[in-house]
């Protein structure tokens, strides 16, 4: 979609609408690229159309507004929904303010995904050439962002790989402390960092993006240090100054030098437009920790009974069978059969397991059949060839024609 607002008036708007939704799930993502050539005040605005009982010809629900000053790029944008009904999506871009502009608004890449979106986004720009000219074991680092559970954290990549990994992307997950940061319990207790490296090909079922993550133990420390690893940056970190002059602490940082090979990396769309985008997003796990109660163990009522009334319970039956090479004796209805023992190119069978199989014997097997036909075929075709010439043997001898020379004597 382009919306060119060089020729219009203020107020005008465009309308891309998608077609009919029907959600699986109550959320989704919304990601699209976003290029702004217009004014500095033109908008974009996002709605979703649902359809229900109440509204069977669709009602509008506002979603979000992307404005902010034109940019020389392609902008990666995400908006959550939360839609339970049958819906479209909405694009309306307005042309706001006086005055002719050069360019317009333009959407590119379009995809809706159920899943949840991505909570920051890091844009490292001409990226080969940064992987190139980078020295190893020399990290650059995202800006530090602060996740929705109130912990801040940044990504460490090397471009030229750890020492000792050439060729390498290594990525490391730190923790930081900023100047005024309270209310958070240390050491980190279990919040997952997601560090991506997004596959930009335009289809999303297409990607193949390249993630790892990294889970905060409170309990883990430090190696050769009873200092806890994931404890406040301002007491296990060092203070570093960002390149606006803002100083905060940077905890240690964990993850692994073997993130993505530079090949792998200069395939596919990891770099589109020259810019690779890392997506990072925080999230609190610990409720994958918590033990899950042990089913109740009940013991059935005992209970007496006359010798004529006692019946054999089931599994007493298969106290008389014997199954052997491993096979498990089992009910099926009603009586006890041994299961037996399979692999992948090989299996027992018989009534106690006592038979052994492979693919060896059947390929044998079909070898010989293969064999046995073609000496049957063969065979046949000698006796055939044989009738054959006999008859036609026969058939010559009685429609023969004996010659023999005559000499006459003619008496003058």
């Amino acid at each position: 979609m382009h919306f060119r607002t060089g020729t219009v008036n203020n107020g005008d708007t465009a309308l891309l609408e998608s077609r009919l939704l029907y959600p699986k799930r109550g959320y989704q993502c919304l990601q699209f690229f976003y290029y702004n050539s217009g004014g500095p005040v033109d908008t974009l605005k996002i709605f979703v159309r649902e359809y229900n009982k109440a509204n069977p010809n669709g009602a509008l629900r506002f979603i979000k507004t992307i404005d902010g000053s034109p940019q020389e790029l392609w902008q990666l944008h995400h908006v959550s929904l939360d839609v339970k009904t049958k819906f479209r999506v909405v694009f309306q871009a307005t042309k706001e303010g006086p005055g002719p502009s050069m360019g317009g608004l333009s959407l590119d890449d379009i995809n809706l995904s159920e899943t949840t979106c991505p909570e920051f986004i890091w844009r490292v720009k001409n990226f080969s050439n940064v992987m190139e000219n980078t020295p190893t074991n020399t990290a650059i680092y995202s800006p530090p962002f602060t996740s929705k559970e109130g912990y801040t954290f940044q990504m460490g990549l090397y471009p030229s790989g750890k020492e000792g990994y050439p060729g390498e992307l290594s990525a490391y997950a730190h923790l930081v402390a900023r100047e005024g940061d309270t209310g958070q319990k240390w050491p980190c207790p279990w919040k997952q960092m997601t560090m991506m490296l997004m596959d930009q090909h335009p289809h999303i079922q297409k990607r193949m993006s390249n993630q790892r993550s990294v889970t905060t133990d409170p309990n883990m420390k430090a190696t050769g240090s009873d200092v806890f690893f994931w404890d406040d940056p301002r007491k296990v970190g060092v203070e570093v100054t960002d390149t606006d002059g803002s100083r905060y602490f940077r905890g240690p940082g964990a993850g692994t030098p073997v993130y993505l090979t530079h090949l792998r990396a200069r395939s596919r769309d990891f770099i589109k437009g020259g810019d690779a985008i890392f997506l990072l997003t925080m999230e609190d796990v610990s409720h994958l920790t918590v033990t899950q109660p042990l089913p109740s163990t009940t013991v059935p009522p005992v209970t007496s009974s006359s010798p004529s009334n006692v019946t054999t319970a089931p599994s007493d039956l298969c106290l008389n069978v014997q199954c052997l090479n491993d096979g498990v004796c089992v009910m099926d209805e009603g009586k006890a059969v041994c299961r037996c023992a399979v692999g992948d190119d090989w299996w027992y069978y018989g009534e106690s397991c006592q038979y052994k199989g492979n693919a060896m014997d059947k390929t044998t097997l079909a070898l010989a059949s293969s064999l046995s036909v073609l000496g049957v075929m063969l065979v046949v075709t000698v006796v055939s060839v044989i009738c054959v010439k006999k008859k036609y043997k026969k058939h010559s001898g009685d429609n023969s024609v004996v010659m023999a020379n005559m000499h006459i004597t003619e008496k003058l």
